[in-house]
C-alpha cells in the first residue's frame, strides 16, 4: 500500500540514494523505502506546490561524504526541518537523505514516533550524530533548538543562543558544516503567543499560537539559502572558548545568509504577478 501511494519521481530518486538498502528495503538505521516514499511524496506536494520553496546555491552540499546541515530554526512548527529535507533529496544532484536530529519530547508522541526512525530522524543524540557522519552520512542541526522555534513573530530571524555541541562533532569527526538560512518560517506560523496548558498536555515545550488561533502553516513562500562549506579544525576537545569562537562564525555566517536571503525574498515577492 506504502508503495502504491509514492510517486513515480520519488521512487526514481530513492533509488538513486547512495543508501545500503537491503533486499527488504531497509537500511542499517532502518530507514525505509516504503516509508520513505510516502513521505517524500507527500513533502514534495508542500515543497513544491504550498510552500513554493526555492533553493539557492544548493550545488554547495558536497555530492557524496559526511556534512552537517546548520541552519537557523523558526516558525512555531518544524517546517523548515522539513523542507531543508525536501529540497536535498528533490533538488540535489544526486539526491541525498538528510537525517535530523528529533527532540526528547516528539519521541513520545504515538502516531509520529513510529515514523521517524523508517524516514531517517533519530534521536538527537551524539552516539546517533557522529555514527551517521562516519557512515558518510548528511546530518541537518538546528543549534538554536527547540528556542529557535519558539520564536515570537516579533522577534523574527533573530537567532537565539547556539548550542556548541554540533561543532565538538564536526571537529571530532572532521566533517565540514555547510551554513544555510531557512526563510518564510517565520512568516508561515506567526506564533504570538504560546499556549502552556496544552504544551503540558501535548508534553511540549510550547503550543503556538497565531492571530487566526491554529497553529497550522499558511502558505507562504519560502526560499533556503546555502553558504559555501566552512571548515574548521581541531579535536573536538578545545576549551570552551575555542570552540565558542567557532560556533559564533557559523552564526555570524547565517546572520548573512539570512539578510541576503530576507532580502531576495522581498525582490522575488516583488517581481510575481
Amino acid at each position: 500500500m506504502l508503495r502504491q501511494a509514492t510517486s513515480p519521481e520519488v521512487r526514481e530518486r530513492i533509488e538513486a540514494l547512495d543508501l545500503p538498502f537491503n533486499r527488504w528495503g531497509l537500511d542499517p538505521y532502518g530507514v525505509s523505502k516504503a516509508h520513505l516514499g510516502l513521505f517524500l511524496t507527500s513533502l514534495g506536494v508542500l515543497y513544491k506546490h504550498y510552500f513554493r520553496v526555492r533553493a539557492h546555491n544548493i550545488q554547495r552540499v558536497p555530492s557524496s561524504g559526511p556534512v552537517m546541515l546548520i541552519s537557523n530554526h523558526s516558525g512555531g512548527l518544524p517546517v523548515d526541518a522539513g523542507m531543508i529535507l525536501a529540497s536535498m533529496f528533490f533538488d540535489h544532484d544526486p539526491p541525498r537523505l538528510a537525517h535530523g536530529m528529533v527532540e526528547k519530547f516528539a519521541q513520545n508522541w504515538p502516531f509520529l514516533s513510529p515514523w521517524f526512525s523508517r524516514v531517517g530522524q533519530l534521536p538527537g543524540l551524539p552516539e546517533h550524530a557522529k555514527r551517521l557522519l562516519t557512515d558518510g552520512r548528511v546530518l541537518m542541526a538546528f543549534p538554536e533548538g527547540a528556542r529557535g522555534t519558539g520564536k515570537l513573530y516579533r522577534d523574527r530571524y533573530q537567532l537565539v543562543r547556539f548550542g556548541t555541541g554540533f561543532m565538538r562533532i564536526a571537529l571530532e569527526v572532521g566533517i565540514p558544516i555547510v551554513p544555510l538560512a531557512f526563510i518564510g518560517g517565520e512568516e508561515a506560523i506567526p506564533t504570538v503567543y504560546h499556549a502552556k496548558a496544552l504544551a503540558k498536555l501535548f508534553k511540549a515545550p510550547y503550543v503556538p499560537i497565531t492571530p487566526y488561533l491554529l497553529p497550522l502553516p499558511l502558505p507562504v513562500h519560502c526560499e533556503i539559502h546555502y553558504g559555501e562549506p566552512m571548515q574548521f579544525s581541531g579535536s573536538g576537545n578545545e576549551p570552551d572558548d575555542v570552540i565558542e569562537g567557532h560556533v559564533a562564525k557559523v552564526k555570524e555566517r547565517i546572520e548573512q545568509l539570512i539578510a541576503d536571503g530576507r532580502s531576495s525574498r522581498s525582490r522575488n515577492l516583488a517581481d510575481t504577478p
